[in-house]
């Protein structure tokens, strides 16, 4: 009898415990990356995620603000390295109870009020709102960033409406009214009329907004966060628009996807042929190879080593690279320059004509 009680018991127990496993949401799967995902990759994910999932683009699903919840839930402990940690040692419920997880909109941070809709009156018509100023700021960026793609992280001191005590005029606008003036004797007037609203004031607030640099975005390409820009009392707030500034390279100059670069070589290696490596943007090493005279100015393409075109990264431009040659400054001895001359075997032959239209 008590061996049966045992028995149960153990049952029971492994019951509850599969359940509370069953029963946690498995943030990498709800994300759609692998464990071993990057935490770039995990806020990519997200981003994308987030567009497709939100309510306001899925009102025939009923389970989209779960859905959404669930994405967010997923965000919020896998982009932070503590809390991830914590969930792949122990799970969900493990990190709840260490009080780690909070209620924190992430994808505010990310698109600022990115589905905003203007209100209108019962008969379809849009309905004027006043909105406040936009604010435009350059985002500094690397080529390399450009090329790989990376979050940036962007504090803004923001005010906001607060309520305050009291009321105050607003909604203030002109109408016409009819003014006696005297017996039988009336006026049409423009009158400024005017809606009683609780009071409010200003706060500034620290807020951190993440950017994302797409690979293949370009110099002055602009990203908007809707409602981010400045506060209007009886509106909406403006806009907060981002311009990538692109900052110059030390060994590339970009021209559309396509990547330019110069390299010098020794005469020797001019002659003979060579083998060199450049390093990309993304850190691979590209191999160069010539088994032919290359002479100054002399240019290769590499096909595909070029920018990830900004519509489809699949896509790539191509890298062209121009030779440059760099001339021994040593005197050769007479016996040097004869062995030269015989190796060489050409003639002296010299061609006088007009550079810049070039010649025959």
């Amino acid at each position: 009898m008590k061996v049966l009680f045992n028995l149960n018991y153990l049952l029971i127990s492994l019951f509850v415990i599969c359940s509370t496993i069953y029963s946690e949401r498995d943030f990498y799967s709800i994300l759609k990356v692998p464990r071993s995902a990057s935490t770039n990759q995990i806020k990519k994910a997200y981003r994308t995620l987030a567009k497709q999932l939100h309510p306001d683009k899925n009102t025939d699903d009923p389970n989209a603000a779960e859905k959404f919840q669930d994405l967010g839930a997923a965000y919020e402990i896998l982009s932070d390295p503590e809390k991830r940690k914590r969930y792949d040692e122990c799970g969900e419920e493990c990190v709840k109870k260490e009080g780690m997880m909070g209620s924190a909109d992430p994808f505010a941070s990310f698109f600022g009020d990115f589905f905003h809709f203007s209100s209108g009156n019962e008969n379809g018509d849009q309905k004027e709102i006043p909105k406040g100023g936009s604010i435009r700021m350059d985002v500094f960026v690397t080529l390399e960033e450009l090329y790989n793609g990376n979050f940036i992280e962007i504090t803004r001191n923001k005010p906001v409406i607060k309520e305050a005590k009291g009321t105050r005029k607003c909604n203030c606008r002109q109408e016409m009214v009819t003014k006696q003036l005297g017996p039988g004797r009336f006026q049409m007037i423009q009158q400024a009329v005017c809606d009683e609203c609780p009071n409010v004031r200003f706060v500034n607030e620290e807020k951190t907004l993440e950017f994302e640099v797409e690979p293949g975005m370009k110099d002055g390409q602009e990203t908007k966060f809707v409602a981010e820009g400045e506060p209007h009392m009886d509106g909406e707030p403006g806009d907060l628009i981002l311009k990538i500034r692109a900052l110059p390279h030390h060994i590339f100059e970009r021209k559309g996807d396509d990547l330019y670069t110069n390299i010098t070589i020794s005469l020797q290696d001019a002659l003979v042929g060579f083998t060199t490596e450049i390093e990309q943007l993304d850190g691979r090493k590209i191999v160069i190879e010539r088994e032919k005279v290359t002479w100054p100015g002399a240019k290769i393409k590499k096909k595909g080593e070029g920018m990830p075109n900004y519509e489809n990264n699949n896509v790539k431009g191509n890298l062209y690279i121009t030779f440059d040659i760099d001339f021994p400054k040593t005197q050769f001895s007479e016996e040097d320059k004869q062995n030269i001359a015989k190796i060489l075997n050409q003639k002296s032959t010299y061609k006088v004509y007009n550079g810049i239209y070039g010649g025959n």
